[in-house]
């Protein structure tokens, strides 16, 4: 078993830094958990505390049934892939990737069949005699991988391994380490700024903020059921519309209002929205739960708004469009012929609207 557990973990840098805060999670034996959250939330912190690069300021953390708060990272039984590859440029790839079985003193013939083994996973065996100088930035990759691979560890870590390639290998790759974590079945952890890296390569994302986990779920979890206005915000892409409201009661229901827009509450909200009437609240849409209505078609989720902005993708046509002081975005069929100033009548999806506290951002 290589589970991952963490216990109340945190970092301190100083009296002052607080970088991670009562950290607890646990990845399961054979899962592919994703860390993710903006620049400076923690998740590297956390990552290089489970490597052992970082010390501890207190908790515990768990690798299969060995707590390895005092460990040195080299008897932890983990291989960690970087964001810059670290290859040794005078070394060819096959003894970058032999290099640190040499230095565990493994047999010569073990060495080989393991690189072997490896460089046929990754598709590089052609690469074997070359340089790093010689690679392209996804052929350095799969050596860094290659590397990790060699090792046979329990646990592998990585931290923003993608960031360094370019748009179209990103996605590449991104599928070529979900396959390579299904024909290896080993406990992974993945650190990433990036939430569609996120979704697509992790079966639970942890989202971090300021050094807090805010949620952990699978991937439709956090975009379906966010626990709070963070989370809502940073998982999908376009983000999620928000929009200051006010609950108001009439004709016996619920409406969430400000100067420009007005939806009713759907039924299955009235009883938790219940004890905000006449309170401020915060609405929240994704872009691809608007969609352009027809004529004064839309019902009590229809509302006017101005296009400022046709953004055409050939798949979908993006819309930034206002309401009133409410900035939004509208996904919309690519079929949609719309032009800039133009108006039109916006209906949203009273299933996927979300509301939140406005003090607490938590999730009504």
């Amino acid at each position: 078993m290589a589970e991952v557990v963490l216990t109340a973990v945190n970092k301190w840098y100083d009296a002052h830094v607080h970088a991670v805060k009562d950290v607890n999670l646990h990845a399961r034996d054979k899962e592919f958990m994703v860390l993710v959250g903006p620049s400076g939330c923690g998740k590297t912190t956390t990552l290089r505390m489970i490597a052992g690069l970082e010390e501890v300021s207190s908790g515990e953390i768990r690798i299969g049934d060995r707590v390895v708060n005092d460990l040195p990272p080299m008897d932890r039984d983990i291989a960690m892939v970087f964001q810059n590859y670290a290859l040794y440029p005078h070394k060819s790839v096959y003894d970058n990737m032999a290099f640190g079985l040499q230095m565990r003193k493994f047999a010569r013939e073990e060495i080989r069949k393991r690189v072997s083994e490896a460089a046929d996973i990754l598709g590089i065996e052609a690469l074997l005699q070359r340089k790093p100088r010689q690679l392209s930035g996804g052929q350095r990759q799969r050596v860094a991988l290659g590397r990790a691979i060699v090792r046979h560890p329990q646990l592998f870590l990585f931290d923003e391994p993608l960031s360094n390639l370019d748009a179209k290998l990103r996605v590449q790759m991104r599928v070529e380490l979900k396959r390579l974590h299904e024909r290896l079945e080993t406990t992974a952890v993945y650190v990433t700024h990036d939430q569609v890296e996120a979704m697509t390569l992790g079966d639970r994302v942890v989202v971090m903020k300021d050094g807090w986990v805010q949620q952990v779920g699978e991937p439709l979890e956090l975009y379906g059921r966010p626990a709070n206005r963070f989370v809502a915000g940073f998982i999908g892409s376009p983000a999620m519309n928000f929009a200051d409201v006010t609950i108001a009661e009439a004709k016996g229901a619920l409406w969430a209002e400000n100067p420009g827009l007005r939806v009713r509450v759907p039924a299955a909200k009235v009883e938790r929205l219940g004890p905000y009437r006449g309170a401020r609240v915060v609405l929240g849409v994704r872009p691809e739960a608007l969609r352009i209505a027809a004529g004064a078609d839309g019902g009590d989720s229809a509302f006017d708004a101005t296009v400022e902005v046709v953004e055409p993708l050939g798949s979908e046509i993006l819309l930034d469009v206002r309401a009133g002081d409410n900035a939004l975005v509208a996904r919309v069929e690519p079929s949609a012929r719309v032009k800039a100033h133009e108006r039109l009548r916006l209906a949203a999806d009273p299933e996927r609207l979300h509301f939140f506290d406005a003090k607490t951002e938590a999730a009504i």
